[in-house]
């Protein structure tokens, strides 16, 4: 179950940062967003540090890092609200994001074919390995480019960077959104039920566990 904490409330230090160039400005944006669950994701934090160090292209970053450690990459914010997020997609080039159903519908209904990095329990990055599960079944469907390697991220973006009308998907595809929203919601459906089997299943263990001698 994804367990979001709520978001404080953005100030001028954690909107999206304007980007100082001397003048020049990037061609392309790549607006990253690991949402606002309490765990953190260091682990996709490391990967887009090692990557943009390099890098010659260095695109304009916008990083929403969230309880993860800071990117040392420059344009890294802990939170965006809603709005900021939804202009961030508008104007990014690629985006980058976790494995949560409602992170990736938005990034699909801006036009993204989203790079998605599912958050995986054995890091102590999520309660269970549901964003594992969806993002795989996404990725098997062509509905995002799955990355759940160092170097598979590292090609993702420079094959965004190079070619992304690749990483495009038709914003306004009735058909497309509609299978997606069912997708998510399926997904949402499968983290209430993880969230109210676990209680029940260390309730029942509990319940069996037998009885130490003269414990009565």
């Amino acid at each position: 179950m994804s367990v979001d904490v709520p978001a404080p409330r953005t100030t001028a230090r954690a909107r999206i940062p304007r980007q100082r160039t001397g003048g020049f400005q990037p061609a392309h944006t790549v607006l990253v967003a690991v949402g606002t669950d309490k765990h953190r994701f260091d682990r996709l934090i490391d990967w887009l540090d090692d990557w943009y160090a390099g890098t010659l292209t260095r695109p304009t970053m916008v990083i929403q890092y969230g309880h993860s450690r800071q990117p040392a990459i420059p344009g890294s914010v802990p939170f965006l609200s809603h709005a900021e997020l939804q202009n961030g997609m508008a104007a990014a080039t690629l985006v980058v994001c976790h494995g949560g159903p409602a992170t990736i519908l938005e990034a699909r209904r801006h036009g993204h074919l989203p790079i998605v990095v599912p958050r995986d329990p054995s890091h102590l990055e999520h309660v269970d390995n549901h964003q594992q599960l969806f993002a795989r079944r996404l990725g098997a469907a062509g509905m995002i480019e799955l990355c759940e390697s160092r170097a598979a991220l590292a090609a993702a973006l420079n094959a965004g960077l190079a070619r992304p009308r690749a990483f495009t998907v038709t914003a306004n595809a009735d058909v497309q959104t509609a299978r997606l929203a069912a997708v998510a919601r399926v997904g949402r459906i499968v983290e209430e039920l993880v969230a109210t089997a676990r209680p029940r299943r260390a309730a029942f263990r509990r319940q069996r566990r037998p009885a130490l001698p003269g414990a009565e």
